[in-house]
């Protein structure tokens, strides 16, 4: 019988937690452009200055949220040791607020103690407006505000009370500045002009990783994570590079090097091998998969399903018209009616830009027109493990 015991090895990381989101480094490399403009914003607060409001945007896992963590940790430091400066920073994440009512509460329970927190029901929004602007005006001196993925916000009626609230008279006692963390790249467009002139005073744009940046980034943790010359020669290399590839994400990178190490322990390895890097990379990539499929929506995943039916019978690349039928019997099965041809196509184009399947233009010509043939683009289990549930549902 198998020992299952555990007994640590101790032998490949020393810190675990520095290759996890959540470890603060002490100083943020790879990112020194951005740092330098966003520093310039944030001048005015140590100067006594009313603070700007600054728009940070840039795609997930390029270093916002560091940056502004690293920055405002330095200007803390710097405002305790200056006389009659008083700074104050709260910060909201917007991620599952989706109005500026939801997100003004949030706010108002983060000033207020436990003890005098308020429901997220039940006031008008002026009201709960009016018990922000009290509970900043208390604090006094001056307040950063942090909005983290301030994109979830879909009125902006907050966005432009909170940047104007000094100078309309709703507050003042203190000095606002406002800053927006977003990941849609999109999202300053869609404001209206009256709120991006006023939230958008400052801007700093963060571009993907590239592999040297995101080496850099590595090498910082691989000093505090792991033994010394535990990594073998290219794996902080080969990392970089499959992070700059598929997204420029410096979350991805660490996570590849993260799962590396992990199987270099699982196979009680004394080092980790690049042939460590390739299995974590092919680990990392079904999980995504299957987290990609089981958000899909509904329709999609049954229109997924219907293309793995035809995988499996050997029936694929498939025609568009050819999944149709499988699709509308699931459907059948399921209660449901089935949507248009053209709805499908669009799913089945979702799919291909997600990276689950792959689809090829066929040209036939003029007699035989223009048409595109699918298959899945990842193994039918990872595929059948993200529809689990669906399945599961499926006579």
């Amino acid at each position: 019988m198998s020992d299952f015991s555990f007994e640590p090895t101790g032998r490949i990381f020393k810190e675990r937690e520095a290759l996890l989101e959540e470890w603060t480094p002490e100083k943020l490399v790879g990112r020194d452009q951005e740092l330098q403009q966003y520093h310039a914003a944030l001048q005015p607060v140590i100067e006594g200055e009313t603070p700007s409001n600054i728009f940070l945007y840039g795609k997930s896992g390029v270093g916002k949220t560091a940056a502004t963590r690293f920055l405002l940790y330095q200007l803390e430091k710097s405002a305790a040791g200056i006389d009659h400066l008083e700074l104050h920073t709260v910060e909201v994440n917007c991620d599952g607020l989706n109005s500026s009512y939801q997100t003004a509460v949030a706010l108002v329970n983060e000033l207020r103690d436990p003890a005098n927190q308020i429901s997220n029901t039940g006031y008008p929004q002026a009201s709960v407006y009016q018990f922000l602007f009290d509970e900043i005006d208390k604090l006094g001196g001056t307040v950063l505000i942090v909005l983290d993925e301030v994109d979830h916000i879909e009125d902006d009626s907050l966005l432009y009370k909170l940047p104007r609230a000094r100078s309309n008279g709703d507050i003042t006692n203190a000095r606002l500045g406002v800053i927006g963390i977003s990941n849609d790249l999109s999202f300053r467009n869609q404001l209206s002009s009256k709120v991006r002139s006023s939230l958008c005073e400052k801007e700093v744009s963060f571009s993907a990783y590239n592999a040297t940046d995101l080496a850099k980034v590595l090498k910082q943790r691989e000093s505090v994570a792991f033994h010394d010359g535990v990594l073998e020669e290219g794996v902080i290399e080969m990392c970089a590079a499959y992070g700059a590839k598929d997204s420029g994400d410096a979350r991805q990178a660490l996570d590849l090097l993260l799962e590396s190490g992990d199987i270099a322990r699982e196979r009680n390895a004394d080092h980790v091998a690049e042939e460590y890097v390739a299995q974590a990379r092919e680990r990392l990539q079904t999980d995504q998969v299957i987290e990609g499929i089981i958000n899909y929506s509904y329709h999609g995943q049954l229109v997924l399903w219907a293309l793995t039916l035809l995988q499996e019978q050997g029936k694929t690349p498939s025609r568009t018209r050819e999944i149709r039928e499988p699709y509308e019997m699931l459907c059948e099965r399921e209660g449901n009616d089935p949507v248009s041809d053209r709805a499908v196509r669009e799913y089945l184009a979702e799919l291909e830009t997600l990276g689950i399947i792959k689809s090829a233009e066929i040209n036939r010509g003029k007699s035989g027109g223009k048409f595109k043939k699918h298959e899945l683009n990842q193994s039918t289990s990872s595929v059948k493990a993200g529809l689990e549930e669906l399945i599961g549902t499926t006579p």
